[in-house]
Order: C-alpha cells, then structure tokens, then sequence
C-alpha cells in the first residue's frame, strides 16, 4: 500500500525555482532513502537527487549539483526538491520514488515546464 504523491509542478521561466513535494504513505518512512528522477520528452528517466533516511547524506545528478537541492521531513512523510536556476532543459515529469522491500515504488509524476 505504498502511495507516493508528488505537487507542485508548473510553468516556470528560465532562471526560475520552483520546490515540488512528495507525501508519502504506506511504509515508515523514516527508515529509507528517497529520490527523484525525471524524464523529458524523448529522454530516458534518470537520477535527480537522493537523500538517506536521516537527511544527512544527499547526492544529484552532475548536471543538478548546485541548482536543486533535496529535503525531507520526515514528520511530515514529505520529501522536497527546491529547483533553482532553471533551465529549458529541465523540462520534465518528475517522479518520487522509494525502494521498499527490493522494489520500487513510483508516483505518477509532476510535470515541470520550463519556458519563456
């Protein structure tokens, strides 16, 4: 019964930031890592960011060093990305994901659009 539910996708204009959010259910989600990927048109998905259980590691993908940064909550079942300096070529449906008990647990997406 894992349900992960990601907001806070939209329109945004080169330069601009936006923060998404991931609420999480179904699992104790103290306990594990989380991570968002992306996947633009005509893209593969790939590694956005990753945070461990207690927020005290966190790595991004070489292009998102320095522009996003990752966050939990884990009060709040809710893992943040803060988008900064973005790009036309961030332009994507970003996912949360979490691997729970050997598989992988995905929501359905938000869509982020990055365009003058």
């Amino acid at each position: 019964q894992v349900q992960l539910v990601e907001s806070g996708g939209g329109l945004v204009q080169p330069g601009g930031s936006l923060r998404l959010s991931c609420g999480a259910s179904g699992f104790t989600f103290r306990l594990y890592t989380m991570s968002w990927y992306r996947q633009g048109p005509g893209k593969e998905r790939e590694l956005v960011a990753r945070i461990t259980s207690t927020g005290g590691i966190t790595s991004y993908g070489d292009s998102m060093k320095g522009r996003f940064t990752i966050s939990r909550d884990n009060a709040k079942n809710t893992v943040y990305l803060q988008m900064d300096s973005l790009k036309p070529e961030d332009t994507a449906v970003y996912y949360c994901n979490v691997a729970w008990h050997g598989l992988n647990y995905w929501g359905k997406g938000t869509l982020v659009t990055v365009s003058s």
